[in-house]
């Protein structure tokens, strides 16, 4: 090999190395790329739906540490929020921040109530118009509840059909990955077919 093909493919080599460094950068620090695998947050999110989650905004964690760097804010109660499964952190899930440290959460007969006051919750899906009653479970009826300093309590859209913090408790900010921002592809498992009309989404 001449000395002029060496150099072509150590140029190569060298473009894709730092292509593999950025994009574990980008991946760890920046930006993510999520999947939903679940109907627990039917119908802002659904299952084929893949997602781009903001890192960056809370400020992303180093990796293999327990260290988080200055971010934008704090989750606010809203957002869609994508971190480690508590009860199992090699999982990650996708909820909505109800409520956040301080704040004292309240459920009657479905209706979520956050320092006494009802939400307005436009995204909240009921399937099942049954009310189970206070004592039987937590789905409909729980609290009142005050969230620890530093973590929030989260909820699916999905209402009657999610495993959230009414079952396992609140999410520590140690567990968070980030904010899911938009869509970048969906395919219906059903139809085999793309959702082009969901396709950049923003994810409110």
């Amino acid at each position: 090999m001449s000395r002029s093909s060496r150099s072509i493919v150590r140029e190569y080599l060298e473009a894709a190395l730092w292509a593999l460094v950025l994009t574990a950068v980008l991946r760890a620090f920046v930006i993510q790329a999520f999947r939903i695998p679940s109907e627990s947050m039917r119908d802002t999110l659904l299952v084929g739906d893949f997602l781009f989650v903001n890192k960056f905004e809370y400020g992303p964690k180093i990796p293999f540490t327990h260290v988080r760097l200055p971010g934008l804010h704090a989750p606010r109660r809203g957002d869609v929020i994508v971190f480690q499964f508590p009860q199992d952190p090699s999982k990650d899930f996708i909820k909505r921040c109800v409520a956040t440290g301080g704040e004292t959460v309240e459920i009657k007969e479905k209706q979520v109530y956050v320092n006494g006051r009802q939400l307005d919750e436009p995204y909240a899906r009921h399937t099942d118009p049954n009310i189970r009653p206070a004592g039987f479970d937590f789905r409909d009826n729980f609290g009142p509840f005050t969230v620890p300093k530093g973590e929030m309590f989260m909820m699916g859209d999905n209402r009657d059909n999610s495993n959230d913090s009414r079952y396992w408790g609140t999410l520590p900010m140690d567990l968070v990955k980030g904010r899911a921002m938009f869509l970048y592809w969906s395919w219906d498992p059903d139809r085999n077919w793309p959702r082009w009309a969901r396709l950049l989404n923003i994810i409110h």
